[in-house]
């Protein structure tokens, strides 16, 4: 008899989408919360609408959600958004990342988890430093009254962050973790040398895919370019192991930094009188797509994304373990107030201490509490804590703990959010930025 099990499990998906929205709404909270708390019950309680065993096809789920999930906020970052808080997104995606990395490792020196190595500690905070770019835009679409700057810090953050985590888990901390060693110097360098081939072979993605745009004109074949680039761009990087993430990232927003020249060129006519060499190199004059096009991409790219996070979910909920959260609730309490605190002093550098570097401007007490509990971990995290070898002592202990940070993280800070935009915040949309 043939099997509908792929059908099902579409239906499962795509119902669960449907209904969480449609109650979210009615609710006024976000979405995430109701797919979580769907996710789980459906799979431990209707085991007939998810016939594939999701677990025992985890590595080809990853492939094929990755990208999709990536691409979205990849999109929706604008290149004008990217000139004006470049440094401020580096701060936030690279140096953050790295220095809360290391503070969270010195807890090494103190016997927060006991038995683990200092390779160890590294790997776990890479994992559970990783923002997830779907929970938090799930949550903040939610609410009213956030700064369009602060949207573009947390979306850059959200992307950056992650690339990040993932090249110095995947560099430094599993080798270090698995060997017992490292050579900190040769592991700090191909760390550099992962970061720059990456976002190398991302540009010259990008440009490949910004002039196959010039040859389409219409909306659904443009959509499909940037699914085959975020794809493609992917699995080429994964090939020559470097960073998959980074570099479908970089090559998404290079392409649609140059489709963002191109419409501002429409709106500018004297640019029309004159091409610059860097204009002919971009076959100035041909449009690459229009503004109304590149809505529809955005929302059917945030649709994809959506549904990709959905499948990972269904993997969550079947790590989910009640006896196990109470046998390592000290240990996963830990790691969450800890990470709390380690990003909410990180953050602090955009509250207080902004005004003393003038690429990055501060953005108040307000901004630095929003930035604070945006760290919503994911799906990313949940990747990186499987990709440990089953013959690691610890992976239980790093499944769990990174299990509950994950379910703390969204339904933690994304209440805290809730509560205070429904509850204590007012006012209409107001620019956060103080200058």
């Amino acid at each position: 008899m043939h099997s509908f099990a792929p059908e099902i499990i579409l239906i499962t998906i795509l119902g669960l989408v449907v209904f969480s929205d449609a109650l979210a709404n009615r609710l006024k909270i976000p979405s995430v919360f109701l797919l979580l708390i769907g996710s789980y019950l459906i799979y431990m309680y209707v085991p007939i609408a998810v016939p594939i065993d999701l677990p025992h096809y985890f590595d080809t789920i990853i492939l094929f959600c990755i990208p999709l999930i990536f691409m979205g906020d990849a999109l929706h970052l604008h290149f004008s958004d990217i000139k004006k808080h470049g440094w401020s997104i580096f701060y936030l995606a690279v140096v953050a990342v790295a220095l809360s990395i290391t503070a969270g490792a010195s807890m090494y020196y103190f016997g927060i988890f006991e038995g683990l190595t200092l390779g160890a500690y590294v790997s776990l905070f890479a994992i559970n430093m990783a923002t997830d770019a779907v929970s938090v835009q799930s949550v903040l679409s939610r609410f009213k009254g956030i700064g369009h700057d602060i949207k573009v810090l947390i979306e850059g953050e959200s992307l950056g962050n992650d690339a990040t985590a993932v090249i110095a888990f995947f560099f430094i901390g599993l080798p270090w973790m698995m060997s017992g060693t490292i050579d900190a110097g040769e592991a700090t360098l191909d760390a550099l040398r992962v970061f720059a081939v990456s976002i190398g072979i991302g540009i010259g993605f990008g440009y490949l895919f910004y002039m196959m745009m010039k040859l389409i004109e219409d909306k659904r074949g443009e959509l499909f370019v940037f699914i085959i680039e975020a794809y493609l761009a992917y699995v080429v990087a994964e090939h020559f192991h470097v960073s998959g993430i980074l570099t479908l990232i970089t090559a998404i927003i290079a392409t649609k930094a140059w489709i963002d020249m191109d419409m501002k060129r429409l709106d500018d006519e004297e640019a029309k009188k004159s091409k610059t060499f860097l204009q002919k190199l971009r076959l100035h004059g041909i449009d690459s797509t229009t503004s109304e096009r590149m809505e529809y991409i955005y929302e059917m790219a945030k649709e994809f994304g959506y549904i990709a996070a959905v499948m990972i979910f269904f993997v969550l909920a079947e790590m989910v373990s009640l006896e196990k959260f109470w046998e390592y609730k000290v240990e996963i309490f830990a790691m969450f107030i800890i990470t709390t605190l380690i990003r909410a002093i990180s953050m602090a550098k955009f509250a207080f201490w902004g005004s003393k570097l003038e690429q990055i401007k501060p953005v108040g007490f307000e901004g630095w509490f929003i930035l604070t509990f945006s760290g919503m971990k994911g799906a990313l995290s949940i990747i990186l804590v499987h990709m440990i070898p089953a013959s690691f002592a610890y992976k239980e202990l790093f499944e769990v703990v990174t299990t509950g940070v994950v379910m703390l993280s969204i339904f933690g800070y994304g209440t805290t959010l809730w509560a205070y935009f429904t509850f204590f915040r007012k006012a209409e949309e107001k620019k956060l930025f103080t200058h």
